[in-house]
């Protein structure tokens, strides 16, 4: 069996490669790996998106967890920094969330979260592989088997977060969420309304099937039309499980991570509540990003692609705004994980203390044109072997100056090279990916090797 914890936990089709036996097994691995002695019996939070096939993938989880002797908290459907949260405000051994983020409906996926609401480490995952492949031994009778309690304040009390991390009011704001038929669909509205906003709800009615399906931080289409249509201050749009967001500024124009992210560092900065002056990024970060943070004094720490490296970047040098393009930005001060409705309230809260609109706060970073190019089907081990891919590379970048920027990188699941190109034109980025696309693909093709 290959490694069964992919870059953000256990992910795919539900019934075939997600399979209530398999949860089960893994929810009972990661009792005997994660729970710590202690008197008293120990809890686990387990929350899920909406998703149909959550309902019993989440009870398999639960009758795992409690035949190893775990009582089960049972949060219902909520954003996966839900069950970060109350895995941490509930001193629970750990957080189970049944969510398979912004894939399609088929999908689901497992996210474990430690004590406090951290992501778990590589080694920890292996080891919980390790048990479940190993076999689990009898658990526990009688007395001793776990139960299931309904989490009915989960929701309550995960919103009261939310509106708590807010230092005063959104009045006089109008706001189109897109809850993507998602896991925010009743957090992200109500928060915002609880702190006085005007809130216009887009796709907030999940019915097992239709989260994600043409709507939500993948699909902005329908939000962009909602905001100029009801002339909103700004949209925001989740993915869904609500882990992050992407937002609309009030002239229909996207605002993504990147910008999100230097909005947020700008304030923060003003206010001297950015770390170290410095923001954690991926090497996917478009260069404006990168310039319009060295214009303001502020540094930029980049990782690997993936928002679990930025947390673990921001933990070790004690940082507090990090995140991505996509729209997983990470504050510190107030969650263990990315949040998108944290996000969207600490963006819209900047918003209010403005004396500009969203479009001129967005406006603080110029995005280049990025071209993407993924290149199949080649050996991507091979990547930095090839004496005429490096010169090409190195060629391009000279004649890019400060203006450009290129970065070759291998994909961490299938034999392909991604070719990810920036200039300040749209066509010579895109005539410089081909160009780098063609080299990997007659140096690297394996028809070749």
């Amino acid at each position: 069996m290959g490694r069964i914890f992919g870059t953000d936990g256990i992910r795919g089709l539900a019934n075939r490669d997600l399979t209530p036996d398999l949860a089960l097994g893994v929810a009972s691995a990661a009792a005997h790996v994660l729970v710590e002695s202690q008197q008293g019996r120990p809890q686990v939070i387990v929350g899920r998106d909406p998703r149909a096939s959550g309902e019993f993938l989440s009870a398999a989880v639960e009758a795992g967890l409690a035949s190893a002797g775990v009582d089960v908290w049972n949060a219902g459907v909520v954003p996966t920094p839900a069950v970060a949260y109350l895995t941490a405000s509930r001193d629970a051994a750990f957080g189970i969330m049944l969510s398979a983020s912004h894939n399609p409906m088929p999908d689901n996926g497992i996210k474990i979260f430690a004590r406090g609401g951290k992501k778990l480490a590589d080694d920890v995952e292996d080891r919980i592989a390790a048990v479940f492949e190993a076999g689990l031994e009898p658990g526990p009778t009688g007395a001793d088997v776990g139960r299931i309690v309904s989490g009915e304040s989960a929701l309550e009390d995960y919103v009261e977060h939310l509106v708590g991390s807010v230092p005063g009011s959104l009045a006089g704001i109008k706001v189109v969420i897109d809850a993507a038929n998602g896991a925010a669909s009743k957090a992200s509205p109500m928060a915002f309304a609880r702190l006085g906003a005007e809130v216009i709800s887009l796709h907030d009615a999940p019915d097992g099937y239709n989260i994600n399906e043409d709507c939500g931080s993948t699909h902005i289409g329908s939000l962009q039309e909602a905001v100029l249509t009801n002339g909103a201050d700004i949209g925001i749009a989740h993915d869904g499980d609500a882990d992050r967001c992407l937002a609309v500024d009030e002239k229909g124009q996207l605002v993504d991570g990147d910008q999100i992210m230097a909005i947020l560092a700008v304030a923060m900065q003003a206010q001297g509540r950015l770390s170290r002056d410095t923001v954690v990024a991926t090497v996917m970060s478009n260069l404006g990003f990168l310039i319009a943070m060295r214009e303001r004094g502020i540094e930029v720490l980049q990782t690997a692609v993936g928002d679990r490296y930025v947390l673990e970047a921001m933990l070790a040098g004690g940082y507090n705004l990090g995140g991505e393009q996509s729209g997983h930005v990470l504050q510190l001060d107030h969650a263990t994980t990315g949040d998108g409705t944290l996000t969207a309230l600490s963006l819209v809260h900047t918003l209010v203390n403005a004396d500009e609109p969203m479009s001129e706060l967005a406006a603080v970073m110029s995005r280049l044109p990025q071209v993407l190019i993924n290149v199949p089907d080649v050996d991507k081990a091979r990547l930095h072997d090839s004496a005429a891919l490096t010169e090409a590379v190195r060629a391009v970048e000279a004649d890019l100056g400060e203006q450009g920027r290129v970065l070759l990188r291998p994909s961490g699941t299938e034999p392909l090279v991604r070719v990810m190109v920036e200039a300040t034109e749209d066509e010579r980025a895109r005539e410089v990916a081909e160009g780098l696309a063609a080299v990997v693909r007659a140096e690297l093709g394996r028809s070749g090797t």
